[in-house]
């Protein structure tokens, strides 16, 4: 072998080396992606902004793949889950579902049926109500026909009520010809009855001068003493 030859070996192998250390670079490289990206899982955004308190469909949300470190630990991966669901915040458009966005709709219990009714936003139930919470449905009622000894009281129609939606907030026209009167604000609260409290609910609604609702701490429901459930100034002023 000649002096050319073996120049042309040498540069030869030197090329081979070249091509294989590349190669290993790229390796390395590629490597160093995948570990700090890592495989990609699949996510589900939001499409549209939802309210709180609305029922979920699969049509809100569509679905995405992002690399799975840099997804949280509660963003949701099967859409399934909203199965019977609902917002417990307002969702906004483009955010990525997480788990504690929502929560399961309360189901109604045997012996056990729906009401809704309007509830006046001004007496505080905008946004502090959500569905599973227990309240407190009071009724107050004028002293008209008090010559038959009839008097104003407020009365505690059905002590801890399980409230199982809460709807949108909605403007009401004022009712009958006054047509000075401004429009009020209510909020259709949907609670799970039995049929003797439905019923007391349903006569609040119609004859009350005024329905509102107590909000009941969490885990204390309440248990009414005798002579609780019902009030009148009269109470008040004999004392």
């Amino acid at each position: 072998m000649n002096s050319r030859q073996r120049r042309g070996v040498i540069l030869l192998l030197l090329s081979v080396l070249c091509a294989f250390g590349a190669f290993v670079g790229v390796l390395s490289v590629i490597s160093d992606v995948n570990s700090k990206v890592g495989p990609e899982v699949t996510a589900y955004r939001i499409t549209s902004d939802v309210a709180p308190y609305t029922e979920l469909q699969p049509s809100q949300f569509e679905k995405i793949t992002m690399p799975k470190r840099w997804l949280s630990p509660s963003a949701v991966t099967d859409l399934s889950v909203v199965e019977g669901k609902i917002a417990v915040t307002q969702l906004r458009k483009g955010s990525l579902l997480q788990a504690d966005m929502i929560v399961k709709r309360p189901a109604l219990e045997n012996g056990e049926q729906e009401i809704a009714i309007m509830i006046d936003a001004s007496t505080g139930v905008a946004g502090k109500i959500t569905p599973g919470d227990l309240v407190n449905i009071f009724a107050t009622f004028d002293d008209e026909g008090q010559d038959r000894g009839r008097v104003a009281e407020s009365r505690i129609i059905v002590p801890n009520a399980k409230v199982i939606d809460v709807g949108r907030l909605t403007a009401l026209e004022p009712k009958g010809d006054d047509r000075n009167a401004a429009a009020t604000q209510a909020v259709p609260i949907t609670f799970a009855l039995n049929t003797q409290d439905a019923q007391r609910v349903a006569f609040a609604e119609s004859f009350a001068v005024h329905v509102r609702l107590a909000l009941i701490a969490k885990g204390s429901p309440t248990t009414l003493r005798p002579g609780e459930g019902t009030y009148t100034l009269d109470e008040d002023t004999n004392k």
